[in-house]
Parts: structure tokens; C-alpha cells; sequence
């Protein structure tokens, strides 16, 4: 109340130094959101990992199926997100269209150059696919539940690469970084051969193709964090520990049993561009029940083992796309 009647007792002193004040606030604001938001993306946050990894599982979006209405509402998120952080298209939109089946599908891809002068014109790519099976047949249903939301497949990875995405909007790497999000992986690696394909034709200058499938859950009873395929074909997984300063990646037996390697985005990287492209994983077949299964739901998700994982795997990315070299090399087998 007293600063109140001073202020009608002294109109145009305190209009000056009301103006002042308010300025000052205005600095304060500006000056702490600006530190919140360098924090933001400075840092992997559970709660910008829960919030992608909850809206793609939504029943909302039906389990992101090629083709469908709710694929298109994950695409317009992964767009949103990808402005958000600042990347840039790599080709005229952030949409790299196919056809399949007599319809149209994304890969989603977003760039963030590098600033060496020389390495900048060296490409890592990031990647992970975003669809997932949709609906269900009837025999396949529980207790009327028909949605296969996919939160560990693939949504886990999806939305750690979002949360790379921000991570890496706010630093500096000499090598350039291409975040990508495939679609149509569950109908047999088509985002990903359409890709590789048109990259290749291109000549793009790619080092490193790393995907991310399947990370939802830890793995039990392993030294490492998770395990890469393809983990004799090249010396990544070595030198990623090497970065790390500990044991981020291992070999999976399983891994090569099925031959996992041949079963993932990274592949067709691997056959376009005979480069090292590996994925990494932490589901290991009896760690998580529910595959291609309605109950993949993103309540189950471990949010809390995700960002540390992150936090593992980012001194590898970085030791990447930092290297005076290229020190990832695929293995001599011949």
C-alpha cells in the first residue's frame, strides 16, 4: 500500500523508474528463460524422453502404421520437434517421400552441420523408425485391445533421437549430424532402402549410420550398456568405448544367431554405401514380452535407464563426429 501512494505522490519520477523497473524485469525474464533454455538443450531431460515416447505410443495415433492417419499425426510431431531444435532440412522439406503399396510414406530428416571447414563435409547419421503395425486381427486382441502402440518398438528409439536432436541443436561438432526417423520399416525396410538408395546416388558424403531399436527396457546381466549387430563387421563398437571412457557397446550372441544385423534400418546403409552402419539395442528376447504385442505400452518404458544410455552413448557420438580422422572402419574380411 505505501508503494502504491508513493507512486501517485511522485506520477513522473516513478513513471521514469517504473519503466526502468519493468525493463529490468523484462531482462530478468528474458535472461532466465534464455538459462532454461540452454539448459534444456544442453542436457537429457526424462521428461521431454516420457513426453515423445507417450504421445507416439498414444492410442491416438493407432500404432503408426504406413499409410494410416496416425503415422501422418507422428510425422507432423517429429516435424514440430525437429524445428524446435533448430535443424534444418536436408532436402527441400523435412519429407523425404516414397511410395509403397500404392501409398505414400516419410522418412523424416533433419541437418545440423558441422563447423570444421573440411569435416563438416562428412555425414553421421542418427537413426531409428518411427511406424510401427497398427491394429491388430481379432485373434491377436486382448480384452478388446486392438491398438499395437509400439512404445519399445519403435517409439523408444524415436524419441531418443528427438531427444539427440535437441541435445546436439546446442553443440558444436566438426562433422555434420543427420537425425532421420524411417517409416515403413515393419513393411520390410522400405524408409530405409529408399534412403540409402537416394543418398547413395547422390555421392552424400556419409561416415556412420548408428540406429536405435529397441531401447525401452536395460538389458539384464551384461557389463555393457547395450549391444550393437553387426559387431564383427566393423571396429565401432571398440572405438565408441574408447570415446566413452567405459563399456557402452557389446556383443550379443543372439544378436548374431538371427542375424539382427540384416534386420534393421541400418542395412541398407551398409549395402548402398559399404559403410560401417550398425544398430544398437537393449531388448535381448526375454528382457521385454511383449513384441508386436497390444500391451507395448509406454507406462512399461524405463525412462530413467533411456537418458542414461543417452548419456553413455553421446561421448561416442561426439568422439565421432569430433575424430581428426576416420577412425570407424569397417573390418577387412577379404
Amino acid at each position: 500500500m505505501k508503494k502504491y501512494l508513493l507512486y501517485l505522490a511522485l506520477p513522473i519520477l516513478i513513471y521514469g523508474c517504473g519503466k526502468a523497473k519493468s525493463n529490468e524485469n523484462k531482462r530478468e525474464v528474458s535472461e532466465l528463460e534464455t538459462t532454461e533454455t540452454v539448459n534444456e538443450l544442453t542436457e537429457i531431460r526424462e521428461a521431454s524422453i516420457k513426453e515423445s515416447l507417450s504421445y507416439l505410443s498414444s492410442d491416438e495415433l493407432q500404432g503408426r502404421q504406413f499409410g494410416t492417419e496416425g503415422i501422418e499425426k507422428a510425422a507432423n510431431y517429429i516435424q514440430k520437434q525437429f524445428k524446435k531444435a533448430d535443424l534444418k532440412p536436408y532436402f527441400s522439406t523435412y519429407r523425404d517421400s516414397f511410395t509403397h503399396n500404392g501409398k505414400t510414406g516419410y522418412n523424416m530428416v533433419g541437418f545440423k552441420e558441422g563447423n570444421d571447414p573440411q569435416l563438416k563435409n562428412e555425414i553421421i547419421v542418427l537413426g531409428a523408425h518411427y511406424d510401427h503395425i497398427g491394429i491388430v486381427p481379432e485373434s491377436k486382441q486382448v480384452n478388446g485391445d486392438s491398438i499395437a502402440n509400439g512404445a519399445n518398438d519403435n517409439a523408444a528409439g524415436t524419441a531418443s533421437i528427438l531427444e539427440l536432436a535437441k541435445y546436439f541443436s546446442a553443440k558444436e561438432t566438426k562433422r555434420s549430424l543427420l537425425f532421420v526417423l524411417f517409416s515403413a520399416e515393419e513393411e520390410g525396410l522400405i524408409g530405409s532402402k529408399h534412403l540409402a538408395q537416394k543418398l547413395a546416388e547422390e555421392s552424400a558424403p556419409i561416415y556412420v549410420m548408428l540406429n536405435f531399436e529397441m531401447i525401452g527396457v536395460p538389458l539384464e546381466n551384461q557389463a555393457y550398456s547395450a549391444y550393437v549387430t553387426g559387431f564383427e563387421e566393423s571396429n565401432l563398437a571398440g572405438k565408441f568405448n574408447q570415446y566413452a571412457e567405459k563399456e557402452v557397446f557389446g556383443f550379443f550372441e543372439k544378436a548374431k544367431e538371427f542375424q539382427l544385423f540384416k534386420r534393421s534400418d541400418n542395412y541398407p546403409f551398409y549395402q548402398e554405401m559399404n559403410i560401417p552402419a550398425q544398430t544398437l539395442c537393449t531388448f535381448d528376447f526375454s528382457n521385454y514380452p511383449y513384441y508386436h504385442h497390444v500391451d507395448d505400452e509406454a507406462e512399461l518404458m524405463n525412462v530413467s535407464h533411456m537418458k542414461t544410455l543417452l548419456e553413455d552413448i553421446i561421448p561416442g557420438i561426439e568422439g565421432m563426429a569430433n575424430s581428426a580422422e576416420k577412425e570407424i572402419q569397417l573390418n577387412n574380411k577379404q
